[in-house]
């Protein structure tokens, strides 16, 4: 039996939400300490810069109150700083410290060492097998989310 457009899409949402989900269960079974709330937040300060309390919470889906408690114990802990907006000196932004990336940086290194562990296991063939697929997948999944992140587009992509 042929299967439908929309039986299809369904095929690789499940797909693709079974891949995700094996992969973080997997890397997050050893959290070396850290939320993945906490990890998420001080992944956005590296990646985006310093940015508003406000505008970090919005963009994490928390609450500003609990944003506020993250980025307090952040701060005691060194991995997050608060300056005045040069734009504005009644506002302040939250910064990752060096402290943040350091960590950052060795909580990449590990995940990537399990996940080459896993590959160790397998087959050169099966290796050879999943970094062509992911040569082909993960520019299409990054553009996927970047079009689903962005507050411009549409359902169809477009811009509005």
């Amino acid at each position: 039996m042929d299967e439908t457009p929309e039986e299809g899409l369904q095929e690789v949402a499940a797909q693709l939400n079974e891949l995700a989900t094996g992969l973080v269960r997997h890397l997050l079974s050893d959290r070396q300490g850290m939320s993945l709330t906490t990890a998420a937040a001080l992944s956005r300060l590296e990646q985006e810069g310093p940015i508003r309390l406000t505008a970090l919470a919005a963009a994490e889906g928390i609450a500003q109150p609990s944003m506020t408690a993250l980025v307090q114990r952040l701060e005691r802990q060194g991995l997050a700083s608060r300056m005045a907006d040069p734009e504005d000196g009644r506002v302040c932004l939250v910064a990752i410290t060096d402290a943040g990336h350091e960590l950052l940086a060795e909580r990449h290194r590990v995940q990537r060492a399990r996940v080459a562990g896993l590959l160790t296991a397998l087959p050169e063939q099966d290796v050879q097998a999943l970094s062509e697929a992911m040569h082909t997948a993960l520019p299409i999944v990054r553009h996927m989310l970047r079009e689903a992140l962005s507050p411009c587009t549409t359902r169809g992509g477009t811009a509005s």
